[in-house]
């Protein structure tokens, strides 16, 4: 018959095991599931997936981040972002990421990608002095449609994990004036026509950014998960540009 001590060891034991079971399993990777790594990865993602991902360390574009030579940016009549710079190339492995995120509804990834946009705004200072210009962030909004589909913005969670590692404050700067098709199957002159006039400026949110303006330099980042063609960029930061003077830096996820 147990003593009274060693039912009280056991009952210790079965809450400390159905505590364990129950907690998030912060040891994971949280693309695979597999053991996270340890040392000097910082990511929540075990070292076979960080050894997947196609970092962009050198552009050949300097206007779009791109890694190989851009037949868009020569070809675009009036640019209107200062410029983008990209974490990732899109490759196999990327999309299936995203696709986990975005379509499977894998929020958990939000801590996963979002910290590597931090590789991105790091590009954007790269050898360059460090500016005294008041910064911001921004991300490109969804439809409500798209919003009642997913149930979540990818680019909004995306631009507040940048935000939270950073200190920059994140605004919403722009909402959606119609709902269009997915711009991935579309052909780059109907990418074009189909973003024109597709945005519209949340004027309630302006007022931080316009006292800043009025006192000097303001960066402003925008934040999106893949960039094709830059017509969504373009688009975005040709309507904040018609109501404040501010320089617009992209920052996406995957090129």
């Amino acid at each position: 018959m147990l003593k009274i001590g060693e039912v009280t060891e056991w009952l210790i034991r079965i809450i400390s095991r159905t505590e364990t079971l129950l907690a998030p399993r912060s040891s994971s990777c949280l693309v695979c599931g597999g053991r996270r790594a340890s040392g000097t990865i910082r990511l929540p993602v075990c070292r076979r997936c960080y050894e997947l991902i196609p970092w962009i360390h050198a552009v050949r574009c300097d206007r779009c981040g791109r890694h190989v030579e851009c037949p868009d940016c020569p070809r675009r009549k009036s640019t209107y972002f200062t410029q983008n710079r990209s974490v990732v190339r899109y490759d196999e492995h990327m999309k299936e990421w995203l696709a986990l995120y975005k379509y499977r509804g894998k929020e958990s990834l939000a801590r996963v990608l979002g910290p590597m946009l931090l590789h991105a705004y790091h590009l954007h200072h790269k050898g360059k002095a460090r500016s005294d210009a008041a910064e911001w962030i921004t991300y490109v909004p969804l439809s409500a449609q798209r919003y009642a589909e997913r149930g979540f913005n990818q680019a909004e969670q995306m631009a507040r994990e940048l935000g939270r590692l950073t200190g920059i404050p994140v605004i919403s700067l722009l909402t959606r004036a119609r709902h269009t098709d997915k711009q991935s199957f579309k052909a780059r002159a109907d990418r074009l026509d189909d973003m024109a006039g597709v945005f519209v400026p949340d004027l309630s949110q302006i007022a931080p950014i316009a006292s800043a303006c009025r006192k000097g330099r303001v960066r402003l980042y925008l934040v999106d998960d893949v960039y094709t063609t830059g017509s969504t960029f373009n688009e975005c930061a040709r309507t904040i540009r018609t109501i404040l003077p501010v320089h617009v830096y992209g920052v996406s996820w995957a090129r």
